[in-house]
């Protein structure tokens, strides 16, 4: 459920499409009795057909409502001749009762009505997140928080919907769809009862719902769990009776397969009946992994580390065992840049990581680095992967990501490290809850709110003492400054003894050994007067930038260009293919270019053949490039690296998944930079995966600046088009969310409709991947919409395609098939045999989740036809073990081995994944069946592994089948 600060973000973003702003927040309860509160207090509502009106409309929240709509559901097909004027004047007085509030939420639009309600603001809208949540939490085995999710959605009904509002027709077509939501919760609640261990307590309560809806076979099966699990065997077996009674007097037809299963398990006292116990779970924090993830997450201690004992002293006092086990403490570090704050940090976190064996958290914040300073949703995001939760269990909004970090933090005695934050408002999500651990934090503010409402415990870092900014000159150069102890003192002074600048000029005498020491000061000198000329704040900052143009000059003409353009790369790091692109040079100039800044220490190795820029290098090398290179120049070389990485991407997709090629955007030799070699799958993936940060900040960057920082629109929304596939089946889902926002905001930037289309689908299928359902379906209805539009006829098939997938999780399978088929309808109208493929085989999986084994395997074996026509070996293995899984509900088990042998084979040679485990859990349910259990669990444990990597929610069912 979003929060009340999303809703209000919800509001402007509709203000600034010309929706009007609601500017007092209300509740609206349809779920029982028609009340409207503003401000807490109820608002007198007028009765009969105008509370049909304002029903209408919240039913139909944000969307127009038009005058035929509801004349006929207050008339029907009788309406009097003054039907229309009447509606006109039910608005008028529903807006006169709201007061300004109903003025400014009840708009008139062209042919109706449209009233401006916030998700959190109508009950429906909140119970329908809930459920969806609930449900997602379902297919994950989170079923404290399934338990948690449903209660909450059932305390929102207030008894029967809709029946004071003035309308039967509107009663009759919504109050059953509403019953059903209601229902479906009530169905979960008493899942999650079951699976927690609660079977005695529902008892009753389910004997009540089976007498009251007796054709609802899943309220039996329940039924007769739980008195099994109460060891009410013989009750168990009559409870079934009952239902089956029930069944054939009033359908004439049997029980279905999933309730027959069922009562032949408990004739046999199926040990897998059994309940068992669930894992602690701390409130909202998902299953507890079986293992533990002990993250060691700390950058490697800086060399030649000197100096700040007390500083180092200051920090261990936190270790006391009085302090360390009854408060939090944070220690923030400040300091102007350049002066150690990173290597203070690092330096104590080595020293005392065995204090904490749950383990070390470390993350840049990026406060002060070239673009924008990491969200703290985005840090979160990476320390709930790094201690075990999977990409796709990961929440959406930052305060539930906070809570359920805290959660898992909770009872632990870990290290938290973040590095370079830019305010207190970036840290605070990132804070422990509880007692048990550290958090050390480096910024060049002084954090001031951490020390008064948190407690930290505030060390301001100074500029090294003399003495010991000579020892690190010595620890770097070596014994040639016993030669001239003098010298060694002044370049210590020159370099303000920050040692940023003491590195670098270290760096440069190594670099000239045959160059007096005396001679190095004397220039450093003579450039720092000239410098003064030209800034008189006489600060440390002029030390620091007289130090760096002391390298920087002697730099050849080219390299000096490079690193001036280096400091333009909106992302994290570089490598010889972004530098020539960049500045426009070969490979191999580029290389040479970043060996010499390298040894220059103006970049630094952040991996094998990748660089990065201290931000205070960054800063120092955009200010050059605006000095010495003109706009245009700068404009090209960030089109050039744009080109680069749109090329290089697509070549690296079309080798780790090329059936898909077709359906990317093209891309025609963008860059005269030649792409990285992609001999296979494995190094196209790696490529991604190197590149990925880079990418997203590329994108970003395209979508917030445009032109005139860009000489060529389009390539925030390609670039994104082309990598959704690799960050749907690798779980980048974070990154994803990023990404395609910033595409869709690029699209609508430039009005390009199909590109909005695209991006907006992007969207939904990766919202869906991570159960939130009510937004998929939002952004894939919209992106429906713009594909019609533009006349997108491939676009409007793969949104259908969408919209079924997510009704299909949402338990909603006839709308799912129904989504499916005029997908399948038109795909083929329009020859798009990858369309028509997809949908026979999600079809196909439709039919299998409602044990239509016969109707599965019409579909699949069709669709399985069209993938090999079209060379996709994903969609193969896909279909072959959607037939082994047909064939195994058919129980034919050997035949269903040999569908998912086949599938794993084909898995295996294309690299997929997710087919790979899927391949591996048909098999090992196959072998259990046969009573094969050790091979089942060879199989299982890889389908686990496979699971795992790829943080899918089938992860945590196959380590429940492995502990049983």
């Amino acid at each position: 459920m979003r929060s009340g600060s999303a809703g209000r973000a919800e509001m402007i973003e509709r203000h600034s499409s010309g929706e009007p702003v609601m500017t007092a927040e209300m509740e609206f309860g349809l779920l029982g009795p028609l009340v409207v509160r503003c401000g807490g207090r109820a608002v007198p509502m007028p009765q009969g057909k105008q509370r049909g009106v304002l029903a209408a409309l919240l039913l139909n929240a944000n969307r127009v409502v038009t005058l035929e709509e509801l004349v006929d559901l207050l008339w029907g097909s009788a309406p009097p001749a003054s039907a229309r004027v009447t509606v006109q004047n039910y608005v008028k007085r529903l807006r006169q009762a709201m007061g300004q509030a109903g003025r400014e939420r009840i708009s008139t639009r062209p042919h109706g009505y449209l009233i401006s309600a916030g998700t959190e603001e109508l009950d429906v809208s909140r119970f329908d997140e809930l459920l969806a949540s609930a449900r997602a939490a379902q297919r994950t085995g989170s079923w404290q928080s399934v338990s948690e999710l449903s209660l909450a959605a059932l305390s929102l009904w207030r008894g029967e919907p809709l029946a004071d509002v003035g309308s039967q027709a509107l009663a009759e077509r919504e109050a059953l769809r509403l019953d059903e939501m209601h229902l479906q919760a009530l169905e979960a609640r008493l899942d999650a009862d079951l699976h927690l261990g609660r079977h005695g307590d529902v008892i009753g309560e389910l004997r009540g719902l089976a007498r009251s809806l007796p054709l609802r076979e899943h309220f039996h099966a329940l039924l007769m769990l739980a008195l099994y699990r109460c060891g009410r065997q013989g009750e168990a077996l009559a409870a079934y009776a009952d239902a089956r009674r029930v069944l054939v007097g009033e359908l004439g037809m049997e029980p279905g397969a999933d309730l027959r299963d069922l009562h032949q398990r408990i004739l046999t006292s199926d040990p897998g009946l059994a309940v068992t116990e669930p894992a602690p779970v701390y409130p909202g924090a998902g299953p507890v992994p079986a293992v533990p993830a002990v993250p060691r997450e700390l950058p490697g201690a800086i060399r030649h580390f000197v100096g700040r004992d007390e500083e180092l002293a200051t920090l261990s006092a936190v270790l006391k065992p009085a302090t360390f086990q009854s408060t939090m403490v944070i220690s923030a570090i400040g300091g102007t840049a350049g002066v150690g704050k990173t290597a203070l940090a690092l330096r104590w976190a080595h020293q005392v990581a065995p204090h904490f064996p749950d383990g070390q958290l470390y993350v840049n914040l990026r406060g002060y680095a070239p673009g924008q300073p990491m969200e703290a949703g985005e840090a979160l995001s990476r320390f709930l992967r790094t201690m075990g939760v999977a990409g796709c269990d990961i929440p959406a909004d930052t305060q539930e990501r906070a809570a359920r970090y805290r959660s898992l933090l909770a009872g632990r005695q870990m290290l938290i490290l973040l590095d370079n934050a830019s305010e207190v408002a970036q840290v605070r999500p990132l804070l422990p809850g509880a007692p048990g651990c550290v958090t050390l934090v480096t910024s060049r503010d002084s954090l001031a709110g951490l020390v008064a409402r948190d407690g930290a415990h505030r060390i301001d870092l100074g500029l090294l003492p003399l003495p010991e900014a000579v020892v690190l000159l010595r620890a770097m150069i070596g014994a040639r400054v016993n030669d001239d102890p003098a010298s060694v003192t002044e370049l210590a002074e020159l370099c303000a003894r920050l040692p940023l600048t003491l590195r670098v000029a270290a760096e440069l005498a190594i670099a000239r050994p045959t160059v007096p020491l005396a001679d190095l000061a004397a220039e450093l000198a003579d450039g720092r007067r000239r410098l003064d000329l030209m800034d008189a704040g006489g600060d440390a900052s002029t030390a620091v930038r007289t130090v760096f143009s002391w390298s920087y000059r002697h730099l050849d003409g080219a390299a000096a260009r490079a690193f001036r353009l280096a400091g333009l790369h909106p992302g994290p790091s570089v490598d010889r293919q972004a530098l020539a692109a960049l500045a426009g040079v070969t490979t191999g100039e580029a290389g040479r270019m970043l060996a010499v800044l390298a040894r220059a220490y103006l970049l630094q190795a952040v991996g094998p053949g990748r660089y990065g820029l201290h931000d205070l290098l960054g800063a120092y090398a955009r200010e050059l490039a605006v000095a010495h290179d003109d706009e245009q120049d700068r404009r090209t070389a960030l089109t050039r690296l744009s080109d680069y990485y749109l090329g290089a991407a697509a070549a690296a997709m079309d080798t780790a998944f090329p059936a898909e090629a077709s359906r990317r955007p093209r891309i025609e030799a963008a860059s005269p930079v030649p792409d990285p070699p992609f001999p296979d799958q494995a190094a196209a993936l790696a490529w991604l995966d190197a590149e990925r940060a880079n990418m997203t900040a590329t994108i970003v960057y395209a979508a917030d600046h445009g032109r005139p920082c860009h000489d060529r629109p389009g390539h925030a929304t390609r670039l994104a088009e082309i990598l959704f596939r690799y960050l749907d089946a690798g779980g980048h889902f974070a990154e994803a969310i990023i990404i395609h926002a910033h595409a869709h905001r690029a699209a609508v930037r430039a009005g390009d409709q199909a590109s909005e289309g695209t991006a907006l689908a992007n969207l939904g299928a990766t919202h869906s991947r991570q159960g939130r359902d009510q937004q998929a379906c939002e952004y894939i209805r919209q992106a429906l919409r713009l594909h019609g539009e533009v006349g997108d006829q491939i676009g409007q098939v793969r949104a259908l395609s969408l919209l079924g997938c997510v009704d299909r999780w949402r338990g909603r399978y006839q709308r799912a098939a129904e989504h499916q088929r005029q997908a399948l309808t038109l795909a083929r109208d329009i020859a798009d045999p990858t369309g028509e493929a997809y949908a026979l085989a999600y079809l196909g999986e439709l039919d299998l989740l409602q044990d239509r084994y016969d109707r599965a395997d019409e579909h699949i074996r069709k669709a399985l036809i069209l993938f090999r026509e079209l060379g996709d070996r994903n969609g193969e293995a896909g279909a072959l073990n959607s037939l082994g899984e047909a064939l195994a509900g058919a129980g034919l088990t050997a035949q269903s081995r040999a569908k998912h042998e086949a599938a794993l084979e084909l898995a295996d040679r294309s690299g997929h994944k997710y087919e790979q485990a899927r391949a591996h859990d048909g098999l090992a349910r196959g072998y259990q069946a046969d009573g094969d259990t050790a091979r089942a669990h060879r199989h299982w444990e890889g389908a686990l592994s496979l699971y795992t990597d790829l943080d899918t929610p089938e992860a945590s069912q196959v380590r429940s089948r492995l502990t049983r």
